[in-house]
């Protein structure tokens, strides 16, 4: 069974363009420039399994080139 998809746009949140944006993770990844890694910490990668685990996120699909 597929779960059902989740998207989410800037043009479609009722903050866009107000200070909420600043601290948004959409913001974040859709701000940075293509070869800017996104790094997160042990804390953070703990929360995403707990999201994952909870089916709030997809898989994280990276795999590393190096190696």
């Amino acid at each position: 069974m597929t779960a059902p998809s989740f998207t989410i746009s800037c043009d479609d949140c009722s903050l866009q363009g107000t200070d909420a944006c600043d601290g948004c993770v959409v913001s974040y990844l859709l701000d940075r420039e293509p070869e800017d890694a996104v790094v997160i910490d042990a804390d953070e990668a703990r929360a995403m399994r707990m999201l994952e685990k909870a089916g709030l996120v997809p898989t994280l699909r990276f795999e590393d080139r190096a190696g």
